[in-house]
Parts: C-alpha cells; sequence; structure tokens
C-alpha cells in the first residue's frame, strides 16, 4: 500500500490547478470520514478521494469505447504504481459512463461524494463562516437553486444518496462535518 505522502505527490506532479487540488482534498477527507463510519481503510479510502480526478487536468475528456480520458488514463497510472485494484475500480466508478459498478461501500461513498463536496465548496464560499454552520437544509435550498454552481449534477447528487443508501440530510450533515477538519482550505 502507498503511503498518503506518496499519493500526495503523484496528485502534485499531475495536477496544477489548485482548485481541483481543493476538491481531491476535500473528497480525501469526506472519504476518509466514511472510512471511519463503515470500517474501511482510511488510509486507502483517503487515497481514492485524493487521486480520484488525478488525470482529469491532463485527461478532460474521455473515449468509452476506447477506454481513454479520465478516469482511465488515470487508471492505467495508478496499476503501473501497482495501488490496490479497490482503488482502482473506485476511481474508474466515480464516472458514470465508465460503465464501472460500484459494488463496495468505498465505490459507493466516492460516487456519492464527489459531486456533493464540489457543491459543499460552492455553498461555503458564499458564508463567512464557510463551513462552520453550513447545514443541510440551506444546502437542499440551493440544490433546488439550478443556476447556482450550475456544473454541479443534482443527478449525480442524488443518485449517490440512494446508492449508499443514507438519508439525504444526514450525508450532507456528515460530509459538511468532514469538510469542516480542513476548513482552513
Amino acid at each position: 500500500m502507498k503511503t498518503r505522502e506518496e499519493a500526495l505527490k503523484l496528485m502534485h506532479e499531475w495536477v496544477q490547478s489548485e482548485a481541483l487540488r481543493r476538491h481531491m482534498l476535500c473528497v480525501e477527507a469526506a472519504m476518509r470520514a466514511y472510512a471511519g463510519k463503515y470500517g474501511g481503510d482510511e488510509e486507502m479510502w483517503g487515497q481514492a478521494g485524493l487521486l480520484h480526478d488525478f488525470d482529469y487536468e491532463k485527461f478532460p475528456t474521455y473515449d468509452v469505447a476506447a477506454q481513454s480520458g479520465h478516469p482511465y488514463e488515470g487508471a492505467a497510472e495508478l496499476r503501473s504504481q501497482d495501488y490496490p485494484p479497490e482503488i482502482i475500480e473506485a476511481i474508474l466508478g466515480h464516472a458514470l459512463y465508465s460503465g464501472v459498478p460500484r459494488t463496495t461501500q468505498m465505490a459507493k461513498c466516492l460516487f456519492a461524494c464527489d459531486e456533493l463536496c464540489g457543491f459543499l465548496t460552492a455553498c461555503a464560499y458564499l458564508r463567512p463562516d464557510r463551513f462552520a454552520t453550513l447545514a443541510a437544509k440551506s444546502v437542499k435550498k440551493k440544490l433546488k437553486d439550478m443556476s447556482f454552481a450550475a456544473k454541479v449534477s443534482r443527478e449525480d447528487i442524488a443518485q449517490g444518496i440512494a446508492e449508499l443508501g443514507a438519508d439525504q440530510d444526514e450525508h450532507i450533515d456528515f460530509v459538511v462535518a468532514a469538510l469542516r477538519q480542513i476548513q482552513e482550505m
């Protein structure tokens, strides 16, 4: 198993955008929290979150037939560096178009956290205290405003929550709590 430092180094080598780096760190925090909740390997789940989009900047488009682009290129790189297959499968599964089913709890959590983390970050930027008092009620109100964070897929958020079998409010509040731990970002 690779260390977090090795995964972080890989992420920094491939990702130059500070916004994308912050997003990946947010997903890592949510995944580590969920690992604790579900008895998963915190290091493995955290690395899945940290690396899920590391190839996006270099390969923002994809070709399903050729299995090229994001997240296929990242998966190939992770295989070449001997990352665990569970991480690679979860990363492939976070992209609906890959056709890779989310069969593990780790993969379900990654999918359920990815878009939501982006949305929660957008919500937090509007608040003077960022994540400190952000709660599901205000997040759900913003989710209904389709012009707010318009690129975030509400469908993916809803599908992720459903696949996780979670209550929407509880999932949102759980992820917000995880992001409070790294609020200084």
